[in-house]
């Protein structure tokens, strides 16, 4: 009887914090059976809608509407407990959808397809990519920086003293930094990270690839703070936060959560796969700004390593160099797939994928 009690209890808990979170209606949306592999849309939004002026760095808007800062789809194959991220750097052009192509023409950034909301972008990502989009969840600063500070911070090292002018990060002496949200904001959000070596500041290259990267860092740090709290109180602070800033779709029901959070709770760091999509230097394009150029064939080699036939035929492909569209080409599955050469403004994994020294990484004090 007391075991059903606290079960009942906690389930009613659960659902008094289920509908304090904000819910939009996503159209462009895919519905999936319960139990098949499905792609979450993680959007960290640029918009202070929810901000505080207490609550430091990012509550300043000096541009209406919103973009994604950060663009992320999450392959969950819950059968084998897998989880794969794919980063889409925002300066990405694609071919918009929706009001996005009212707004912004034929062409744009990957990030200006959200001014209007998740359902263009969604729409974007599939009608670019080919990927279905089944959940969307999308932060703001404040629920960032809420969850973060409920948390009681992030622990992440820093090899040097590091800044970004930009973004708010100061760091001024190395070592394993407890972060709050606002300082936790400022390492995900940077972009012109510079580090201080030998009395001299240097400038790190890549921009928002870099950016990813350590976002990736983040996000290992945060997976390892969430294991180890266990104390109801911090919990309870936790899934309080979550209102503050983060919506989702709809359709994302409390039980879909719950077992989501069941079945992945033993996830550790080292088990998530993280990948960026392939892209190429594109430079200064007169009407764009500084963009990137999906990387074909490397693009679609990895979509299909990592969605396989979950993948369908897009509709509006993102352009090439000379600004034309280009549909993917036909590639074989994931287990065929040959190395292929790549192009002198290409991106070497090397360069993603490794984690420089003077980058932040999760530690433990």
């Amino acid at each position: 009887m007391l075991a059903a009690l606290l079960a009942g209890g906690s389930y009613a808990y659960l659902r008094y914090r289920y509908d304090q979170i904000k819910k939009v209606p996503v159209a462009a949306e895919h519905r999936v059976a319960v139990g098949a592999p499905f792609n979450m849309l993680v959007i960290g939004s640029d918009s202070r809608a929810g901000a505080k002026p207490a609550t430091g760095y990012g509550t300043v808007t000096t541009v209406g509407g919103q973009r994604s800062d950060v663009t992320m789809v999450v392959h969950v194959v819950p059968a084998t407990k897998k989880i794969t991220i794919l980063s889409l750097p925002q300066t990405t052009l694609t071919q918009m959808d929706g009001r996005a192509r009212t707004q912004f023409g034929e062409f744009s950034k990957l990030n200006a397809a959200y001014n209007d909301g998740a359902t263009d972008l969604v729409q974007t990502i599939q009608d670019n990519f080919g990927i279905p989009i089944n959940h969307v969840v999308q932060v703001d600063f404040a629920g960032f920086k809420g969850a973060v500070n409920a948390l009681g911070g992030i622990y992440m090292d820093f090899q040097y003293p590091s800044k970004d002018d930009f973004s708010g990060l100061d760091i001024p002496t190395p070592g394993c930094h407890l972060l709050n949200g606002a300082q936790a904001l400022a390492v995900v959000r940077s972009q012109d990270f510079e580090y201080l070596k030998t009395g001299q500041w240097y400038q790190t290259p890549l921009g928002d690839l870099a950016r990813i990267r350590r976002e990736d860092s983040f996000l290992k740090a945060l997976v390892d703070t969430v294991k180890t709290k266990l104390n109801p109180l911090q919990i309870n602070a936790f899934l309080g936060s979550l209102p503050q800033g983060i919506v989702v779709d709809k359709t994302f029901s409390l039980s879909e959560m719950i077992n989501l959070a069941e079945s992945f709770h033993s996830v550790t760091p080292g088990s998530i796969a993280s990948y960026t999509l392939p892209t190429l230097t594109g430079g200064n394009v007169t009407g764009y700004g500084d963009v990137l150029f999906v990387n074909q064939p490397s693009a679609q080699e990895l979509l299909v390593k990592i969605f396989g036939r979950e993948l369908t035929t897009p509709t509006t492909p993102p352009p090439n160099q000379a600004l034309t569209p280009e549909p993917p080409p036909a590639v074989a599955s994931s287990a065929s797939i040959a190395s292929t050469s790549q192009p002198a403004n290409a991106f070497s994994s090397a360069e993603l994928d490794t984690t420089p020294p003077y980058d932040p990484a999760p530690c433990t004090p």
